[in-house]
């Protein structure tokens, strides 16, 4: 049967053309952004949980004239497949990412990850090394979680009555990510958020995630390893929302450690940049590839 997205986004929030990747576990939906320049800079964003490609939607506007935009939505989120017996373990998601990326080819790639798109960037980041120029992190982490505010966050959803709440109720989208945010988001976009899961059968993805915070402690642990190791040489851009009570600023000191080259942004923002601070997070990543890495 052929894959029907959950709903069709409203092109004045969302005025960017649809494309599709035939994963290993079906249609991927993303988005390829840019000038008409083969020469252009690549970016490869990636979205965490429950976001989808739309939360980069300020971003993209903003830089689609200097870099190709390049915004899939993972499998179980957003205009993506929602595969049958699908796990969502950050491994498969990640292969699906690097997939992705392989057969598109991307070359002069900068990986840009934020939530639960930081640890699978860091990942494909790690597997396709000669294709990568930057990374840009922001409200994010890899590594076992190690604080007792994630901690608690994650045996907490993982509970049952609250992953009954996230898959009947949509307590993320409903609950979770207008806490995300600094000021109030707007019905049109709350709903654009809701409508990527209208229903408990589309919401396998988001519950399944905070799971993994504890499940894939063994992955998290072999990637904070490969980081040290095989990235601590490529330029980072720290976007971080100094608000956010998930990642407070903290977070950013195992990136300086493992990292040499490494520039801060302070952003004014919560735990999702994308939405409380689209312009800045944009002239942040327009600045970081093209002065460089300087730390300020």
């Amino acid at each position: 049967m052929p894959h029907v997205p959950p709903f069709r986004p409203d092109p004045r929030l969302f005025p960017f053309e649809s494309r599709w990747f035939e994963s290993e576990v079906g249609p991927v939906h993303y988005l390829d952004e840019g000038p008409d320049d083969p020469d252009a800079p690549t970016l490869l964003l990636l979205h965490g949980n429950p976001t989808w490609s739309f939360v980069w939607r300020g971003v993209v506007i903003r830089l689609r004239d200097r870099f190709r935009c390049i915004v899939p939505d993972l499998p179980g989120f957003g205009l993506s497949v929602r595969p049958e017996g699908f796990a969502y373990r950050p491994n498969e998601l990640a292969e699906v990412v690097r997939g992705l990326v392989r057969h598109l080819d991307l070359q002069d790639l900068t990986i840009a990850g934020q939530d639960w798109g930081g640890p699978l960037g860091l990942r494909v980041a790690v597997d396709e090394i000669p294709r990568l120029r930057a990374l840009i992190m922001g409200n994010t982490w890899y590594g076992p979680i190690d604080t007792w505010t994630l901690k608690a966050f994650a045996y907490a959803m993982s509970s049952a009555p609250l992953q009954d709440g996230i898959v009947q109720s949509n307590l993320f989208v409903e609950r979770l990510l207008p806490l995300g945010v600094k000021l109030p988001l707007a019905d049109e976009v709350l709903d654009h958020y809701r409508d990527a899961q209208p229903s408990p059968g589309m919401r396998a993805g988001v519950a399944a995630l905070p799971r993994q915070l504890l499940e894939a402690t063994a992955w998290l642990a072999e990637l904070a390893e490969d980081v040290a190791e095989h990235l601590a040489n490529v330029p980072l851009l720290l976007a971080w929302g100094m608000e956010d009570r998930a990642f407070p600023p903290a977070h950013m000191g195992r990136f300086r450690d493992d990292f040499r080259l490494v520039r801060v942004e302070r952003l004014d923002a919560r735990h999702f940049v994308q939405e409380d601070a689209p312009a800045e997070l944009a002239a942040a990543i327009a600045g970081f590839l093209t002065d460089g890495p300087a730390a300020r």
